[in-house]
């Protein structure tokens, strides 16, 4: 039998605790890679905005300036990272090295094929529900106009 659900807060009591174990088991397939999550999240915004600045990464991941920067010390330190100093000399803008490349890459891909398996464990009626639900959680993330 099939329930309709139109409560909103009862839905979002039952969602929110798996979405959270499922995005934190995808993350941890990064850490056999030899990246932490946080730094497999910041090569990805660098890789998708190539010539960030760190404090515009820090605003994007909702940290402090200071604590962005020892993060971005880490992953130079690593060889993920390379800072170059823009023309007006007071923007340093931060690109993936080809090694950062190489691991970003590893990650999508490791988490990729993690979530695959488990969605072949799946019936075909389970995936179709979960592909029909891709669309209205990507909305769920879409900004507030103002």
């Amino acid at each position: 039998m099939v329930q309709v659900v139109n409560d909103s807060l009862s839905l979002a009591n039952e969602l929110r605790p798996v979405l959270l174990r499922l995005a934190r088991r995808v993350r941890r397939e990064s850490h056999e890679l030899g990246v932490t999550a946080g730094q497999a999240t910041l090569l990805s915004v660098i890789g998708d905005q190539p010539g960030i600045t760190g404090r515009e990464l820090a605003e994007h991941e909702g940290v402090t300036a200071p604590g962005m920067s020892a993060s971005l010390d880490r992953l130079e330190a690593a060889g993920l990272i390379v800072r170059t100093r823009a023309a007006d000399r007071r923007r340093v803008e931060v690109t993936l090295s080809p090694e950062g490349s190489r691991v970003l890459r590893s990650v999508r891909r490791k988490r990729t094929v993690w979530l695959a398996e488990r969605l072949e464990e799946l019936s075909d009626e389970e995936r179709e529900a979960i592909d029909a639900a891709i669309e209205p959680l990507a909305r769920l993330l879409e900004e507030d106009p103002l």
